[in-house]
């Protein structure tokens, strides 16, 4: 035991080696987690997946520093994986559920026009579109566009009228 806290410190007061080798744990504890938690925490990037990384980073960043107990950091990161990990499983089975804590999709454009109502209910600007079609088309304008959707993510997809 006096090995454990000769290299991982106790309390706040810690050396700075003490404290590199608090993040190396949490690194590797971390990778473990996100494991558990699946594929979908940082693949997505939905308001459901960045919550799940913004507390594991704010709760494991405690345990680094000193400012709460080890163990006790890890299993509240454990619960926060665990929590994501039956939400995305309850997601899968029950649509209403993902699309109440994912969201869904919105068309912004269709057919030569901008849906006003579906681009203020996303917080996009017609703007948004044609950065996004100058970067995805390379074109100056939307005439080779049959529809732009607001994704969960918050990209916006390019539809291109077929030829």
């Amino acid at each position: 035991m006096d090995a454990l806290v000769a290299v991982f410190g106790e309390g706040k007061d810690l050396y700075p080696w003490q404290m590199g080798a608090r993040a190396l744990a949490v690194f590797f504890a971390a990778l473990i987690l996100i494991r558990i938690s699946g594929r979908r925490s940082f693949g997505q990037r939905s308001p459901f997946d960045y919550v799940v990384a913004i507390l594991l980073g704010a709760t494991l960043s405690r345990a680094i520093v000193g400012a709460s107990p080890a163990i006790p950091t890890l299993v509240a990161s454990l619960v926060i994986v665990l929590i994501h990990r039956v939400l995305g499983w309850l997601c899968v089975r029950y649509p209403r559920l993902e699309s109440f804590l994912v969201g869904g999709t919105r068309i912004v454009y269709r057919n030569g026009h901008f849906d006003q109502a579906q681009l203020s209910a996303g917080l996009t600007t017609p703007t948004d579109v044609f950065e996004t079609v100058r970067q995805d088309l390379h074109a100056p304008d939307l005439h080779d566009v049959e529809a732009a959707i607001l994704e969960r993510n918050g990209q916006i997809s390019i539809i291109v009228k077929k030829r």
